[in-house]
């Protein structure tokens, strides 16, 4: 623990904060004059449509990330996806290296609604701090600048960062510390439903000594960060059932039961206006945080000030402040729909209304567990299941009546800060930089980090590098240059200077 706490003063800025290594302002200038040709680079992964809607697009980026590793002397190959598109894999040993360092990210994008965008959403625009559209080919690119188009920050951006940095290396005339191995998959975006037997059926070739996860967004303070798990993840759709068809609110409101009131009064039922989760036992199985968990967390800056005024929110959720709400459940409700509103609404009793959740998990939680826990408290509410859509007859025959479509999910993972490989990456991470790295427990969003732990018992821990206002899985997604730069020095630390 003494270890721990004088690595603490590192993650804090306090008095033992290191100046940037010689490799750090090596790497720093490489990238300088190498600017353009790195923002080409990932400029010319966006443009490609790789989203689960084109498997040709998904097919393209692969080939092309395979070129990429290939061009740099990695033996590269596509895997077998099983069912899914390709895993981009390479690898590079390193003469006299001890340890393997596995570096994962994924090449897919979350889908798009190109009328949403302000540009086409695979055509990538850059625009200025102001949002206006700059030409920036032949240009002296501001580092407020920010990078336009699907997939710029989640999760192409770690992917330009981890080439360009191993070629800042190459190009100081150093070698890798690690052997090297890549995995990038491309099906993040719909739950890596076949990631876990790629695993499973390359074990060997994949093995590590540690998994490096490239996904996610930095700290809200713009701190760069380093961080040991994710929460899981499990959707569900409620659909909740009326009259068999739409009634005049005059003649049978207060009569016939209104499937839109009986849904928000559930959901005010499951979760309360401070994020509270409702359903007994939802939290039973809760692992707590330990010491170094809450002393990394109680170190990272407050933000909650800033992020209210800039989101325009008049209050946030629950007294605990943001990071500390991301270590506990969530029940979200990510849509609802019932009837008709504005313009178009009607005076009317719609048929049914429909809740979109998804519960993010910590660790202790299974999805199994959680659907237990869900199906009980509706049962106990009175409420009828079934996973079908029910015919009059099974309408008539409950008075109240759910059909529950649960989504594929994945359990959490919280990986230990305290080990002598997390303090190297965190060593590594900060030799790249001034600015103190914070440490963060585990991201609020989710990666399916389970199945690495699962099929190889190694240590897993995140490198994220987007800035926390990407817009990430919304329209203008977009990618600071900062956030490169920053990247392409962490990624350049870990792959020229870590050793455990």
């Amino acid at each position: 623990m003494r270890i721990w706490h004088t690595a603490l003063a590192l993650f804090i800025g306090g008095p033992a904060l290191a100046a940037p290594s010689a490799l750090a302002a090596d790497i720093a200038k490489w990238r300088d004059s190498h600017a353009e040709a790195v923002v080409t680079q990932l400029a010319d992964m966006i443009a490609i449509d790789s989203v689960a809607a084109s498997p040709a697009g998904l097919q393209r980026q692969a080939d092309m990330l395979v070129a990429a590793l290939a061009a740099r002397g990695f033996k590269a190959q596509l895997l077998d996806g099983k069912g899914g598109p390709p895993v981009v894999f390479g690898a590079l040993a390193t003469p006299g290296a001890r340890r393997t360092v596995v570096f994962y990210a994924h090449y897919d994008g979350q889908p798009v609604v190109a009328a949403q965008w302000a540009t086409p959403p695979f055509d990538p625009v850059m625009r200025d701090a102001a949002g206006k559209s700059v030409a920036w080919r032949g240009a002296k690119l501001d580092p407020e600048w920010r990078l336009y188009g699907r997939g710029a920050g989640d999760d192409k951006a770690a992917i330009a960062a981890f080439l360009a940095g191993f070629d800042a290396v190459r190009a100081s005339g150093r070698k890798p510390s690690v052997n090297i191995k890549v995995v990038w998959e491309g099906e993040e975006e719909a739950g890596s439903p076949h990631l876990e037997s790629v695993l499973a059926g390359n074990r060997a070739l994949l093995a590590g000594d540690l998994w490096l996860i490239g996904d996610g967004p930095v700290h809200q303070s713009r701190r760069p960060l380093v961080s040991f798990g994710a929460r899981g993840v499990m959707g569900l759709e409620m659909t909740i059932y009326g009259p068999g068809r739409a009634l005049h609110d005059g003649h049978y409101g207060n009569w016939a039961p209104n499937p839109a009131a009986m849904a928000a009064n559930l959901v005010a039922a499951m979760r309360d206006d401070d994020g509270n989760i409702l359903i007994p036992g939802f939290a039973d199985d809760v692992r707590p945080l330990s010491a170094a968990e809450a002393a990394a967390i109680a170190a990272l800056p407050p933000v909650e000030a800033e992020l209210k005024r800039s989101l325009a929110l008049g209050r946030s959720e629950g007294k605990d402040g943001l990071t500390l709400s991301t270590m506990r459940p969530a029940l979200n409700v990510r849509g609802l729909g019932a009837g008709q509103t504005g313009a178009a609404a009607a005076n009317a009793i719609p048929t049914q209304a429909v809740v979109s959740l998804d519960f993010r998990l910590v660790p202790g939680q299974t999805p199994v567990g959680v659907r237990r826990k869900v199906e009980t408290f509706l049962t106990a509410r009175g409420w009828t299941i079934t996973d079908r859509e029910p015919d009059s007859a099974a309408r008539a025959a409950s008075h109240r009546l759910v059909r529950l479509g649960w989504e594929m999910g994945y359990p959490a993972l919280r990986a230990d800060m305290t080990t002598p490989v997390a303090r190297a990456v965190i060593a590594a991470a900060q030799s790249a930089t001034a600015a103190p790295v914070g440490v963060l427990p585990m991201m609020g969003g989710s990666v399916p980090l389970h199945m690495f732990d699962t099929v190889f018992g190694a240590p897993i821990i995140g490198l994220p590098i987007a800035n926390h206002d990407n817009n990430q899985h919304a329209a203008n997604e977009n990618l600071r240059l900062q956030n490169l730069w920053d990247g392409i020095g962490a990624y350049a630390a870990i792959i020229g200077g870590l050793d455990w």
